[in-house]
């Protein structure tokens, strides 16, 4: 058996075939891999255009938008407004909006980057496999994590993406037959981005921590030092989060409320169901999804299978990993597949506690991504049950091929709602084809909303309000009853940066904003301006978000304040009598 890292790399770096032929085979090894990092950079861009002008995520887009700026107001996370993940993404964002400005644009450049990490993290970590083989990978990556959101620039992604990178840079440390200066340096900033992924998101821990050990297990103590030490001075900066707003207002908003309180109301049963959605959300994404050439499932069938290809891609992965460390004791290879398949184990409670779409894109970025070497690595070495049927592929080295063709085939042909057809949607939006967005705009910022009706009575409510607001007063943006609070309009907020959110549950949240002791009722109470939105009150989904809360605060509007406009019913406006 051979051990050594050469003859590991030699082992699983097979790249076309040796009888080359055409232009490609004239171009050096550099070039080549020129031309596959274009066409990856080439399919992350081509989407730019459209997607800066496409509708967001109303309630998770405008708590990205707003939060960042009230930090820079002086105001704190879960003391001033509930903030249910790590500090790290607020930070970064409040600094981008201290440059450049808080701006939408802004915003989405950077969740551009944080995708951008995710799909060329996995492209580089998926390269020891050939060009073909990693392209395919980063392309897989790229279908499944940019349709659920687009480019809004949201925790989870921020933190897989540095995970991601984490890892790659930690496997290149590790992998330096000399561990010398540059060796160490790479340690360090393995370990500061891997922290970076904590503080973005604190339940990334389980992924983070299963990687590191595969990485750091048995290695060199001028290797593990430098990266535990980074790892854990990068993530001690959560001691700033918790100075600043105090450890039981952090520990209540970090780790009770969204592990606890909020569990109820959001989660979805599991598997999906395989007759309709579960999630309220998923029927609007598809009532206006682009026409596809090929007949296809239904979205609810797609959904629960899709959910399926999750659990047995990070199945696989693993059981190709742990067997390939077995039988290639020491391989770089081995160490670079365990990290990445354990890192997948480590996000699925992202899809088993509420699998919808998103979440299963969330969970699934990784792992589905790495499907073709999970394949590539069971053609090139199959166990016995499997070598009789694999052996003409190996013959005729078409093991690459088959390896990209099959996972390939498999998201175009039979589950492509929630990713290449969403993506393509998306690159016909940037050529000014099937575009359904319609922007709201005040005094030079702008959201955009994918139904022209919403969008048109929203604009009105925005107006309204413009003419009768005072600068520095209290705005209340909720549901159309206050009992129930499954879900935000929080982009208004970032319209109207002169007013002062009203309500510390800025997010809406079931079970924690309509609570019997949330105090909602008394920061209505305190408000100057409401804005109650009815676009969302037909949210019915089989959690607890369908439970009533106090009625108090509706109480308290209908006795302390005075409508002063009703915009087709789906918005209305108050003001303090």
């Amino acid at each position: 058996m051979r051990t050594t890292e050469q003859s590991d790399v030699d082992s699983v770096a097979v790249e076309l075939p040796a009888r080359r032929a055409g232009w490609f085979a004239q171009l050096s090894p550099a070039t080549r891999d020129a031309l596959a990092l274009a066409i990856l950079t080439m399919a992350v861009l081509l989407p730019v255009y459209g997607l800066m002008r496409s509708p967001g995520a109303v309630m998770e887009e405008g708590f990205m938008l707003t939060f960042p700026e009230r930090l820079l107001r002086g105001e704190i996370p879960n003391v001033d407004f509930l903030h249910l993940y790590g500090p790290g993404g607020l930070w970064v964002l409040a600094g981008l909006f201290k440059v450049f400005g808080t701006d939408l644009v802004v915003e989405r450049i950077w969740g551009l980057l944080q995708i951008a990490g995710v799909v060329f993290g996995v492209y580089f970590l998926a390269r020891r496999w050939g060009r073909r083989v990693a392209l395919t990978c980063g392309l897989l990556s790229l279908i499944v994590i940019l349709p659920p959101l687009g480019y809004a620039a949201l925790a989870w992604t921020g933190g897989v993406a540095f995970a991601v990178l984490g890892v790659l840079v930690a496997l290149a440390a590790r992998d330096r037959a000399q561990l010398d200066g540059r060796a160490r340096g790479l340690a360090i900033l393995a370990g500061v981005l891997l922290g970076a992924a904590l503080l973005y998101r604190i339940d990334l821990v389980v992924a983070v921590g299963l990687a590191v050990a595969v990485v750091t297990w048995k290695a060199p103590r001028r290797f593990v030092v430098p990266l535990l030490t980074a790892l854990a001075i990068t993530t001690a900066l959560y001691f700033v989060h918790i100075a600043m707003a105090g450890f039981h207002d952090s520990f209540q908003g970090m780790v009770i409320d969204p592990l606890f309180n909020l569990r109820g109301g959001r989660h979805l049963p599991v598997p999906p169901s395989w007759g309709h959605y579960d999630g309220y959300l998923q029927n609007a994404g598809d009532s206006q999804l682009l026409s596809w050439p090929i007949g296809t499932l239904t979205g609810p069938h797609q959904l629960f299978l899709e959910f399926f290809v999750l659990l047995g891609a990070t199945a696989l992965l693993l059981g190709v990993a742990v067997r390939h460390v077995r039988r290639h004791a020491g391989s770089a290879a081995g160490r670079a597949l365990l990290a990445v398949a354990l890192l997948s184990a480590g996000t699925l409670p992202q899809a088993l506690q509420r699998p919808d779409s998103t979440h299963v894109a969330w969970a699934g970025c990784v792992s589905i991504a790495f499907i073709p070497i999970a394949l590539f690595e069971l053609l090139r070495d199959p166990p016995r049950w499997l070598a009789g049927i694999t052996r003409p592929l190996t013959a005729r080295r078409w093991t690459p091929v088959v390896a990209c063709a099959l996972p390939v085939l498999l998201f175009v042909l039979v589950l492509p709602n929630f990713t290449v057809r969403r993506y393509v949607d998306f690159v016909a939006w940037t050529f000014g084809r099937h575009r359904h967005s319609y922007a709201i705009e005040h005094e030079g910022r702008t959201f955009y909303y994918g139904n022209p009706t919403v969008a048109m009575y929203a604009q009105q409510a925005v107006d309204k309000l413009d003419q009768i607001e005072k600068p520095g007063k209290r705005l209340f943006v909720g549901t159309g009853d206050l009992r129930k609070t499954p879900f935000s309009e929080a982009w208004l907020y970032y319209l109207f940066p002169e007013l002062r959110p009203g309500t510390y549950y800025i997010e809406m949240d079931p079970g924690v904003a309509n609570a019997k002791d949330s105090g909602l009722a008394g920061e209505v109470h305190r408000s100057d301006y409401v804005i109650l939105s009815t676009v969302w009150d037909g949210w019915d989904e089989p959690n607890d978000s369908r439970k009533f809360g106090p009625d108090k605060p509706n109480q308290v509007l209908r006795k302390e304040f005075c409508q002063v406009g009703d915009f087709g019913g789906l918005y209305r406006l108050y003001q303090r009598c």
